[in-house]
């Protein structure tokens, strides 16, 4: 057996100071990893279901007015569906409007998807609406909804609204009401595969900014490629680029992740600095005693490392379980609220990948116990003549 990690199991610090403060170091880092992970997963998430993460439209496209559609089963599509990256095809016909109710008039973004909203059979123009929306017009579920379309002449619809749901892009400028694609198809007067965007969503893998950018020019390089004369033309559009404040949100949370990460660990390796230097006072004659027998300053440095390593393998798991057990109980009951307009979420988001856990954890174990040789140049200075005393 080793004789340093003999010797220090037996050396043990007292009292649980620097035990409580690693646990609470990992604690704020491995929360803050889970924070910074949940927003990514929510945000590209809700981006991918509200936009596609890339989307082929018309170039210039007019929600406006009346558009030219784009053909939903154009030449190119079996070559987009054919990619790795591609997890489905979503196309969609938008359309601005007017919605009235009472005295209350608001211009709002009709989005119409395949089943894009689940109603009845018995119920006919069925819409969802924001809440912003609805506590703008007050309209609520179950109401008429009275929307106007403008273009060459005025066309007037009475839709049903079925559900309210929240936004996570929702400013008064972009308010979008979700309807059934072929009500939207008929009062633009399109054919069933006539369109005004095909969204596309990606694999779970490729929800990085620079995947999005590559599956976008990618897609873009197989239209070009494979679109017939006759076709109309479009253009691959990325989320990162529809959407560049969210993605930069984004990276900035990452720095304030990075920032925290840094400073937990500098301060759980200086809590540790203070124990491991109170540890070696209390051990001077021990030292001497070691050095007399013939033990190295690297031989002795290597008995207190070991025991301060338990120390911070002991505090790292106890933080890494509250921190787990924080992160299930917000991520089942969403305790901790926030407001959706500054925050685009209504709820604190936690996600728990094991793999940034892990990179965290190593991390910031290994720059602790780097820190930790500082206080172990005290021991060359210890001289066994001066601490040892023979009685």
């Amino acid at each position: 057996m080793d004789a340093s990690l003999f010797i220090a199991r037996r050396l043990r610090f007292k009292g649980n100071v620097a035990v409580t403060s690693i646990a609470i170091s990992f604690l704020v880092m491995i929360v803050a990893v889970a924070v910074s992970g949940g927003f990514r997963h929510e945000i590209r998430s809700a981006l991918s279901r509200m936009s596609g993460d890339v989307c082929l439209m018309p170039p210039g496209m007019n929600v406006l007015e009346d558009a030219a559609p784009i053909e939903a089963d154009a030449s190119y599509m079996p070559y987009v569906r054919k990619l790795e990256a591609v997890d489905e095809v979503v196309p969609a016909v938008y359309r601005a409007g007017i919605v009235k109710a009472s005295d209350n008039i608001h211009g709002v973004l009709f989005k119409g998807t395949e089943g894009g909203v689940q109603a009845p059979d018995s119920v006919s123009l069925a819409v969802s609406i924001p809440r912003r929306l609805s506590r703008v017009t007050g309209l609520k579920e179950g109401d008429r909804m009275t929307a106007y379309f403008v273009s060459d002449r005025v066309k007037a619809r009475r839709f049903n609204i079925v559900s309210v749901h929240d936004a996570m892009v929702e400013t008064d400028d972009r308010l979008v009401v979700y309807a059934d694609m072929a009500d939207l198809q008929r009062i633009e007067g399109w054919q069933e595969n006539q369109v005004s965007a095909v969204e596309i969503v990606l694999g779970k893998e490729h929800k990085d900014e620079a995947r999005i950018n590559d599956a976008a020019q990618e897609i873009g390089t197989l239209v070009n490629a494979y679109s017939d004369d006759d076709e109309a033309s479009v253009i691959a559009v990325s989320s990162v680029s529809r959407y560049p404040q969210l993605f930069d949100w984004l990276s900035l949370i990452d720095f304030n992740v990075l920032f925290i990460l840094l400073l937990m660990t500098v301060v759980a390796g200086f809590n540790m600095i203070s124990g491991l230097l109170i540890m070696l006072f209390e051990n001077i004659s021990t030292i001497g005693l070691l050095k007399s027998l013939g033990m190295t300053d690297r031989s002795i440095a290597k008995v207190f490392l070991s025991s301060a390593a338990g120390l911070v393998l002991k505090g790292m798991l106890i933080g890494n379980a509250v921190a787990g057990l924080f992160c299930l109980i917000q991520g089942t009951t969403h305790l901790l609220k926030l407001n959706p307009e500054n925050y685009f979420v209504s709820f604190v988001p936690v996600h728990l990948d094991l793999g940034y856990v892990l990179i965290a954890d190593a991390a910031a174990f290994a720059v602790i116990m780097i820190l930790l040789l500082i206080p172990c140049l005290f021991i060359a200075k210890v001289d066994p003549a001066d601490t040892v005393r023979v009685r």
